[in-house]
């Protein structure tokens, strides 16, 4: 390896979750390439500059990666670590998700004011108030819980806890569990909310590298550090969102699973064991911004349980400068083969037709055309 390579410089937002989760995929890369070098860049976006309106009223999309993603296409930094349900499904031209780390726990929590403790959103006095950033969770939560109170709250986690545990404004708040853990806040949590009662968002609990679509070393760098059935998950669920024409501005939600079936017992004559076979799980929602109104539905698909791609890990997933690889809903990756995700795009795309069939569409127009009055 030659020592003089050149310093690899990493962008990130600025706040402590954004950093621990930036730090967390450079000791991915270092334990695995100890020569390289990395450097953080941090810096402010659009949605980490607004804090007093709802995300819906600031924009629709790249609320929290456009100027990260101005200084990649520059060439001021080499990638970009986001939370993946950040990311729009849509990437600005020439850009891919070179790697998708493991999924944590995509859930949401509750973490209760003090004078709340050991309450659960199902025992919390009637016109408690809750608060949230988010448009599905607000739903999800009118519809199970219209006795309560939702109210917006905006800010980095250190914030929001501020405005719970100080303010006196909140009775609870409900943030993603990944985020919460991550920050080493897990004996904060009042609560998990299982998908019966709160769906997630697509790409939740889920770290994402973008990085340049022409940039070969790099994309082989971040492919060894990808969890593939963590990218088979993330291509169904964006595939999804993609279809629908979803983003901030529509309450969607989505829980997704792959199972693996016990292998079978074969005699020991026999001169091959067929492998177990491997099943990808999707569900996906639309909701009213009340809650009121939903549409839900589930699909699943067969996944190739060997789907590892043994290529030599020196060579570029471009074979050819003139021929560009096939991306899925952004992503360029080389941990799953093509037909595992070819089957894990259609099945979202497939379960967001049907969706549409039952009027997601009429409900998520709805939805914008109120957000928007509401600004103009």
């Amino acid at each position: 390896m030659n020592e003089t390579e050149k310093t690899i410089r990493v962008g990130s937002r600025k706040s402590q979750l954004a950093l621990i989760q930036t730090n967390h995929v450079i000791k991915k890369l270092e334990d695995l390439y100890s020569t390289k070098k990395f450097e953080i860049v941090t810096m402010m976006t659009i949605g980490d500059q607004i804090l007093d309106k709802p995300l819906p009223k600031i924009g629709e999309k790249s609320l929290f990666t456009k100027e990260l993603e101005t200084a990649l296409e520059l060439g001021t930094v080499d990638f970009l670590v986001h939370s993946l349900k950040d990311m729009p499904t849509d990437l600005p031209e020439g850009m891919v998700i070179g790697a998708v780390l493991e999924r944590e726990d995509p859930r949401d929590v509750v973490i209760m004011n003090s004078k709340m403790k050991g309450k659960t959103l199902k025992t919390l006095p009637k016109g408690s108030v809750v608060g949230t950033s988010s448009l599905r969770r607000t739903a999800q939560l009118q519809r199970n819980y219209p006795e309560l109170e939702v109210k917006n709250i905006r800010g980095n986690l250190n914030t929001r806890l501020r405005k719970l545990d100080e303010d006196n404004q909140y009775d609870a708040i409900v943030l993603a569990k990944a985020g919460v853990d991550r920050m080493g806040w897990t004996e904060k949590i009042s609560q998990v909310l299982d998908t019966d009662d709160m769906m997630y968002a697509v790409g939740q609990g889920a770290l994402a590298v973008e990085c340049r679509g022409h940039d070969s070393a790099t994309l082989v760098m971040l492919d060894a550090i990808s969890d593939k059935s963590t990218v088979a998950r993330i291509v169904a669920e964006r595939s999804f969102l993609n279809r629908l024409g979803g983003g901030c501005s529509a309450p969607v939600a989505v829980c997704s699973h792959i199972t693996t079936a016990p292998a079978q017992q074969v005699p020991a004559t026999a001169h091959a064991q067929t492998a177990p076979p491997t099943t990808l799980a999707l569900s996906g929602a639309v909701w009213s911004l009340d809650g009121r109104q939903t549409v839900k539905h589930s699909s699943s698909c067969a996944l190739q349980s060997d789907s590892n791609v043994d290529d030599d890990d020196d060579e570029p997933p471009r074979k050819c400068q003139h021929k560009e690889q096939r991306l899925y809903c952004g992503l360029s990756t080389r941990s799953l083969s093509p037909e595992d995700l070819v089957a894990a795009e259609k099945v979202g795309c497939d379960l967001a037709l049907i969706l549409i069939k039952q009027g997601a569409l009429e409900i998520m127009n709805k939805a914008k055309k109120t957000i928007h009055s509401s600004i103009e």
